[in-house]
């Protein structure tokens, strides 16, 4: 695509990386299901760990290639790898910059996979040395950093409470001290914010999410240098697996062509149902970046360039179980995991989860993390409403 750096975020979503079909002429990528590829005539010096070129999917596949292009372009990065997860993802930038000895920082509020990375596998079995802060006050971070910190890695907004860190602070500190910095930008969206333009070093994202938006396809992304991506192709894509399926890419790729318009309702949307939710008597507090009340609103509003997402938390005055039956009420949302489908979901985190000691005060008697889809906002509220006073709890309009 010419000039891309000229044309718009959505221009840009449903052209980057798309090529006509050079065997047929179809205007649409195909989906190219084969795991090996012709070799050249003299295969004896092949380095069968490349991943440039077409020799073996696992190395690279033309799918994936495809989908990789569109992503460094949303992001503003110089190159991009596509695995199978977001975890994956996680996985193989850690994995290939981390080593024996080396410190990480990483953030109260992160994935579950993240904290289980960090909090327990890899320091005990290959003795990475990490420390857990509340990275929204970068003077935690400046505290907590060793003459052996490699990495600081945080996401912004936090999930599942929405805290927002400050990306220039984090990097300008980190920099001044030789120290990488990677960004899980899931919940945000690259539509909403780029973190490789305040000079994040890597950002990875959850595919799977906004980016598809369809709840049917799993992927993640790292997105980075040039150098930096040939060498988690190399060490982690070829050498560990976590690839992703050509099908898988191809969906996603799909999925993206309506990802900023899908990403602008799913903003508008939670932004509407959070101030209902902030007017309701049963309701015990919200957290939502776009509410103005929210500590970090006003950082937000710097680092998110066209809203605050999809993602909610909210607590009831109420018992346990009043959580679950609420549910129980409701009509249009699910009650699932994930979040980004054009189909809202919410789910109920109580009291015992084990990292509740981490989240602000608020949340320690349980919440919901609501993923917010694309439905008609006003049926949204209405089904909250008439799940509210299905168990006798007050509302107002």
């Amino acid at each position: 695509m010419q000039n891309s750096d000229k044309l718009s975020f959505t221009t840009r979503a449903i052209h980057a990386g798309n090529a006509a079909d050079t065997a047929t002429g179809a205007i649409e990528p195909a989906v190219y299901m084969a795991n090996s590829f012709v070799l050249p005539y003299d295969a004896s010096q092949m380095n069968w760990s490349a991943s440039e070129g077409n020799i073996y999917t696992r190395n690279g596949g033309v799918n994936q290639g495809m989908l990789e292009t569109k992503i460094a372009d949303l992001e503003g990065g110089e190159d991009c790898v596509v695995l199978a997860s977001g975890v994956a993802a996680l996985s193989a930038l850690f994995f290939t910059k981390l080593k024996k000895g080396d410190h990480v920082i990483f953030s109260t509020v992160t994935y579950i996979a993240t904290y289980r990375i960090f909090h327990e596998l890899w320091t005990e079995k290959w003795g990475i040395e990490t420390s857990i802060v509340d990275c929204t006050d970068v003077e935690n971070i400046r505290n907590a950093i060793r003459p052996n910190t490699r990495l600081i890695h945080f996401e912004t907004p936090g999930n599942p409470t929405l805290c927002i860190c400050d990306i220039e602070a984090i990097v300008k500190l980190a920099h001044e001290h030789g120290i990488l910095v990677s960004a899980d930008n899931t919940f945000s969206s690259p539509y909403n914010t780029r973190p490789l333009e305040y000079g994040v070093d890597f950002v990875v994202e959850s595919l799977t999410k906004y980016i598809n938006g369809h709840g049917d396809s799993m992927g993640g992304a790292i997105i980075g240098p040039h150098d930096d991506m040939e060498r988690i192709r190399y060490e982690a894509q070829v050498n560990i697996g976590g690839c992703i399926s050509p099908f898988n890419a191809w969906l996603i790729q799909r999925g993206c062509t309506t990802f900023p318009l899908r990403m602008q309702v799913h903003n508008d949307n939670a932004l509407a149902i959070a101030q209902w939710l902030e007017r309701q008597p049963c309701v015990s507090f919200v957290a939502y970046p776009g509410l103005e009340r929210h500590k970090g609103h006003e950082l937000a509003v710097k680092q998110m360039e066209h809203g605050f997402g999809g993602v909610l938390c909210f607590g009831l005055h109420g018992e346990h179980d009043l959580y679950n039956r609420v549910i129980t009420h409701l009509r249009i949302f699910t009650s699932a995991v994930s979040l980004g489908n054009a189909a809202s979901l919410i789910v109920f985190l109580g009291e015992d989860d084990e990292r509740m000691y981490l989240y602000p005060e608020e949340f320690h008697n349980g919440f919901y993390r609501v993923a917010i889809g694309i439905e008609d906002k006003n049926d949204l509220i209405h089904d909250l409403r008439q799940a509210f006073n299905a168990e006798g709890l007050e509302t107002v309009d």
